[in-house]
């Protein structure tokens, strides 16, 4: 072999040599801890859910998995902090479901839903049951109904703020069941409800875990859950299309999402972990004693279609309501 031939031959052997560490990191991943942007306050909800969830996949990816909590603006400051993250598998988000509602709702976020985020697959969702004061003379969601429509503008319903999923579903009743309600926002769900219970407000779209303890003691009645399906988190209360109230479906979506260009063998392999996590009996009891319901998408395609759908879904009720953040 000539001196130029074997000058080649190095070039390329080194190039290919340059080539190989993605996929090689991949198959080692992870070698190091792993962080999760959680774009909530600790100790809510979403956060003791995904440090649940956390703490089983250290254990089977023998790493430490740990929570970075970024609350603020809606949750834009930590879905703006993952958006510009590594893509190297090593800073995760905890997705929700204002990712999808955030671009209708603010005049500008920090992040495209769709070109900054790889998915993997949702965990949770929250149904939100729809809720009332005791004093509302009402046994179903049909007489509920009928009794708002024939009080337009006299019932007020509370949310956790401008452009919350709350809010948003009181819009969506108004607009599939003809009612006109009055919102009334509120700075978290913990204020609205207790002005629930004292019948400031007379309706709430609540979370289970807010809403059981209250429907438990009967300070609160519960007339349908907001879901395609019966909820484990809410027994007996049937859902809003069996009880003649089709169309109503909403809820609170919680999943895994790493920046885009993370390599896809690391994808595969969070995807995996999670559905060892999610399949887990006591990982399933944990959750719904959060009043969570698990969500394991079987393929992290069939979560990033979700979103695509959730986009518009979102973006109309947006519209409807009028609700803009500047």
């Amino acid at each position: 072999m000539g001196v130029a031939a074997r000058v080649w031959a190095v070039l390329w052997s080194v190039a290919g040599l340059i080539a190989l560490p993605t996929p090689l990191a991949a198959l080692d991943y992870p070698t190091r801890p792993i962080q999760v942007i959680v774009p909530l306050a600790a100790g809510g909800p979403g956060d003791i859910l995904m440090r649940v969830v956390a703490e089983r996949m250290g254990e089977l990816l023998r790493q430490r998995v740990v929570i970075d909590n970024r609350p603020g603006a809606g949750s834009n400051v930590g879905f703006g902090a993952a958006a510009r993250a590594p893509a190297d598998g090593y800073t995760l988000l905890l997705g929700l479901a204002p990712l999808s509602i955030n671009p209708s709702l603010f005049r500008s976020v920090p992040y495209d839903p769709i070109k900054d985020f790889v998915p993997i697959t949702r965990i949770a969702t929250f149904p939100l049951v729809i809720t009332a004061n005791p004093s509302i003379p009402a046994n179903n969601l049909k007489e509920f109904i009928a009794y708002v429509r024939a009080r337009p503008g006299e019932l007020n319903y509370g949310s956790s703020g401008l452009g919350s999923t709350p809010h948003l579903a009181g819009v969506l009743m108004d607009k599939v069941a003809g009612t006109k309600m009055v919102h009334v926002p509120y700075g978290g769900v913990p204020a609205a409800m207790t002005d629930l219970i004292t019948n400031r407000i007379q309706v709430m779209f609540a979370g289970p875990p807010i809403a059981l303890p209250f429907l438990k003691e009967g300070k609160i009645k519960a007339f349908a859950v907001a879901s395609e399906v019966p909820s484990a988190t809410v027994p007996g209360v049937p859902t809003a299309s069996s009880s003649g109230f089709p169309g109503f479906e909403i809820a609170t979506w919680y999943g895994l999402l790493a920046p885009a260009g993370t390599p896809n063998e690391i994808i595969t392999k969070l995807h995996g972990v999670l559905g060892q996590v999610l399949s887990d009996p006591a990982i399933k009891q944990k959750l719904l004693q959060l009043g969570a319901d698990v969500a394991f998408d079987k393929q992290p395609s069939v979560f990033a279609d979700y979103i695509k759908r959730d986009i518009p879904y979102w973006q109309e009720l947006v519209k409807s309501s009028g609700a803009r953040i500047d």
